[in-house]
């Protein structure tokens, strides 16, 4: 049996949805008016949050910006340094001096070629011709004067006779076999080296300060070489004159040809404070040397003056009695570029 529905209850189901739907719409713009009023004071804060960070980052980076350029300042002001034991500064041979006042040679560089003192050149020969029966030496032997150099028998006479070395030297030439004919042929050369002439070439810019009577250093196998220079010779057919120098060669360092290099004295002068150009070295642009301070070597900037072949004035940046590396001081600059090529990486 169907239940029976009436009017009223039909009526009842109808409005049902239309009851919660009001309902709802009600709740809502209870909810929605509630959130307006809550959404300023909101609004209001997240501004106001927002400003403060806002200020918060500003300041931030403002004190970022600051301690950057703080240390801008201190890495640029830091000082150039090394620090470096004093065993192992022995072991890789870095050696020390103290600044001092130095004498200082002004002088011209110029370049020439070695020969053999002519006066020291003796050409021997036969004095009478005949057989050659005994040869002696040979090619490249050092002699002494009064050496038999080799025994001729004589055509005329058929007697023997000696050939003797007339002057100390070396054999440059030799020109003598046993059973061969000696007649007016050189037998033997024989030149001494223990003293050499060098022609070092004067240019035109170079000749007003070059004279005779001056200086001239010779650096040659970590030896230096003084000599006189004795003639300045014109020349009718090159661009410059030669001055001739004679050179003490009795140890043997030099030899007949080779190209030296030299420099004429041409003035002298003491100055207060100077270091050894073998000590400057160059960082951040700017010239100096590497002053030891215990087991710290640090790199002191110089103002510098004059200089002559081995050392160089020194103006400013260094006191004297300072001690300062004068050999292997790239190893301390190596140092720092490798510890600052790090640091920016």
């Amino acid at each position: 049996m169907k239940p029976h529905v009436t009017l009223a209850m039909f009526i009842a189901v109808w409005l049902m949805p239309m009851h919660v739907m009001a309902a709802n719409e009600q709740e809502h713009a209870h909810v929605h008016a509630k959130e307006q009023a809550v959404k300023p004071q909101s609004d209001a804060k997240k501004n106001e949050e927002h400003e403060e960070h806002g200020e918060n980052e500003e300041h931030e980076e403002h004190n970022e910006h600051e301690g950057h350029d703080e240390n801008d300042e201190h890495e640029h002001n830091e000082t150039l340094s090394s620090s470096i034991s004093d065993d192992i500064a022995t072991a890789v041979n870095i050696v020390t001096d103290r600044a001092d006042s130095q004498l200082l040679r002004q002088h011209q560089v110029v370049y020439g070629k070695l020969s053999a003192d002519p006066n020291r050149i003796s050409h021997v020969n036969a004095r009478f011709p005949g057989i050659l029966t005994s040869v002696k030496f040979s090619l490249g032997d050092s002699v002494k004067a009064g050496d038999v150099l080799a025994v001729v028998e004589s055509n005329e006479s058929l007697n023997t006779y000696a050939i003797k070395a007339p002057i100390d030297g070396v054999i440059i030439q030799r020109s003598a076999n046993v059973g061969e004919v000696a007649q007016q042929q050189t037998l033997f050369s024989i030149a001494d080296f223990g003293s050499l002439w060098v022609d070092f070439r004067l240019y035109p810019s170079q000749q007003v300060a070059v004279a005779t009577g001056q200086n001239v250093v010779i650096m040659a196998a970590d030896t230096e070489i003084k000599g006189v220079i004795a003639h300045i010779i014109p020349s009718l057919t090159q661009p410059y004159q030669l001055a001739r120098v004679k050179l003490d060669n009795r140890d043997g360092k030099l030899s007949s040809g080779q190209m030296i290099e030299g420099a004429v004295i041409s003035g002298e002068f003491n100055v207060e404070l100077a270091v050894k150009k073998s000590a400057i070295q160059i960082l951040d642009n700017k010239s100096g040397v590497f002053v030891k301070n215990n087991s710290e070597y640090v790199f002191s900037p110089l103002q510098l003056g004059r200089s002559d072949m081995d050392y160089v004035e020194v103006i400013a940046g260094l006191k004297p009695g300072q001690l300062y590396v004068t050999t292997n001081s790239y190893l301390l600059k190596a140092d720092i570029e490798k510890s600052e090529a790090e640091h920016d990486h």
